[in-house]
């Protein structure tokens, strides 16, 4: 657990580029569309140079394969989870400053939990209580630095009811965006397990108890078993017998059980996963542009653009994405994904450095220093 968490708090780190360099972007008077747009168009063109050479252009052509026959699912999760989720993080970028855009995204915390449970997740209260414990020390941060703002008396600084509606609104609507863009590509990844591990039950004297259990310890990477007993846990998620939702099921979980069960192994590569997700998005990037019809961007722009593609996009994106593969319990992956708060940690020291911010206040340095705790605690319980 605590190689997870160090994998989640080097992601975190990559991420935090996102803020800074968006802040920088915003100042220079580049339009937030193509902060957000061209990092997806950027990250297609490096993951696709980076597959091609670790595994040949065939491997593009599978994965593409992947793409048409499930084009509906990819497009719906690449639009959610990287086209939703970085429209709120780069218009909120272009309206109040980053370590708002960070501090507001850092509810991921506690939406990834209410993810995991909407996808039939169970998981010990107190990994609740270290995620409210988290979330605590980033709200304490973001007022800390809003009070300091309002005392600063800053002509250019953005009133209470802007920062809520066009800062902490779209963060917050990309908070809960992103944990259900990654959840829904694991639930293929699962189904697609789960559908082997039945095959394989169903394999008479083919099949012995050892390789059996072998197979269904990969089902547990986040096994949303969508089961409507209240007494299930994550322990239950060895049970591969479950074929479809009870008839009493819930329409969310419905539609849980209409995600398909791809069958390949390639979704087990995070770069893989990234590939399929930002193809996805391309069409969403696409309407969104005809409908705002911004200016051109400069050559500055493109080029911080390129290096949050490469940061936060590449990087980032796929050292989370392996994390959470190897997570192996529901408590794992909600202390992998409670990692994401450390971006606000990143953020505030990168706003130092790069942008002259000044030091946090008393009350920022207690909500970081509560961050740490609730981050070590998933480690020592997870």
């Amino acid at each position: 657990m605590v190689k997870l968490i160090l994998l989640g708090l080097l992601a975190g780190a990559f991420f935090s580029s996102t803020f800074i360099l968006n802040e920088l972007m915003s100042a220079a008077g580049g339009h937030w569309f193509w902060s957000a747009s061209m990092r997806y168009v950027f990250m297609l063109l490096i993951v696709t140079a980076i597959i091609a050479m670790q595994h040949g252009f065939d491997r593009i052509k599978e994965l593409m394969t992947i793409f048409c026959q499930h084009w509906v699912f990819w497009c719906i999760t690449g639009s959610i989870g990287f086209g939703v989720f970085y429209t709120g993080i780069c218009y909120a970028a272009d309206h109040v400053a980053g370590w708002v855009v960070a501090a507001t995204f850092m509810f991921t915390v506690v939406t990834s939990l209410l993810v995991l449970v909407a996808f039939g997740q169970r998981f010990d209260k107190k990994f609740i209580a270290y995620a409210l414990l988290v979330f605590v020390g980033v709200a304490m941060v973001n007022v800390s630095e809003g009070m300091h703002a309002a005392s600063a008396l800053d002509a250019n600084a953005a009133s209470m009811k802007d920062m809520l509606l066009y800062g902490a609104l779209p963060a917050l609507i990309a908070a809960f965006s992103y944990p259900i863009g990654n959840q829904l590509v694991w639930q293929v990844s699962y189904n697609n397990r789960k559908q082997r591990a039945d095959l394989l039950s169903s394999q008479d004297g083919h099949t012995s108890q050892n390789d059996m259990h072998e197979d269904t310890n990969a089902l547990i990477t986040e096994a949303p078993v969508l089961s409507m007993d209240t007494n299930y846990t994550a322990d239950d998620s060895l049970n591969v017998n479950h074929t479809s939702p009870p008839a009493s099921a819930s329409f969310l979980q419905t539609l849980i059980a209409r995600i398909p069960a791809i069958e390949t192994n390639l979704l087990q590569n995070a770069f893989n996963k990234v590939w399929l997700m930002t193809l996805g998005s391309l069409p969403f990037w696409l309407l969104l542009g005809l409908i705002i019809r911004p200016d051109m961007p400069d050559t500055s722009q493109l080029f911080n653009t390129l290096l949050v593609a490469l940061l936060a996009g590449v990087g980032a994106t796929s050292i989370f994405l392996y994390a959470r593969e190897k997570a192996e319990t529901s408590s794992e992956v909600a202390g992998v994904d409670a990692t994401q708060a450390s971006e606000v940690i990143f953020a505030l020291i990168g706003g130092m450095l790069l942008l002259n911010n000044s030091i946090p206040p008393a009350m920022g340095l207690l909500g970081i220093g509560l961050i740490i705790v609730g981050l070590i605690l998933f480690a020592k319980d997870g």
